[in-house]
């Protein structure tokens, strides 16, 4: 009966210091095709969120991939139909920008550092299982 419990300590104690290791460092974001012709008919079309949060050396850049038959202005760049814009980030930090793929025309990207051995990586995991479960409950285990 003492197995179960020392298990689940030991499962704990491993997610809170072993190394953090993902399969990429893209954080991807699509514009999907008929976003522009949706917004010009009155559609509230919400299709990347107002806030994106990163962290660095895990999932430390912004992939945006325009599916869209027009081009989508995020920051200083143009992004064309078909393409695909990679944004690295190197400092931990919020970011704000200019991007025509919301309604507000504004997107903040917060880049949180590494996070530490400890509680600071045991949350972080949490998190990030939380979110790739409600993204895709399926895909998630």
């Amino acid at each position: 009966m003492a197995f179960v419990p020392a298990a689940f300590a030991g499962a704990v104690a491993w997610a809170a210091f072993a190394p953090l290791e993902v399969a990429t460092r893209d954080e991807l974001f699509e514009i999907p095709h008929g976003t522009y012709a949706r917004r010009m008919a009155g559609d509230k079309v919400e299709i990347l969120p107002d806030r994106i949060e990163l962290t660095l050396g895990l999932n430390d850049v912004l992939l945006l991939r325009n599916h869209d038959e027009v081009p989508q202005q995020f920051g200083p760049v143009l992004v064309m139909p078909g393409q695909s814009f990679r944004l690295p980030f190197e400092v931990a930090s919020t970011y704000s920008f200019a991007c025509t793929a919301h309604a507000s025309g504004q997107m903040s990207i917060v880049v949180a550092p590494t996070p530490e051995a400890g509680w600071p990586r045991l949350q972080w995991r949490w998190q990030h299982r939380h979110k790739a479960f409600t993204k895709n409950p399926e895909t998630a285990a």
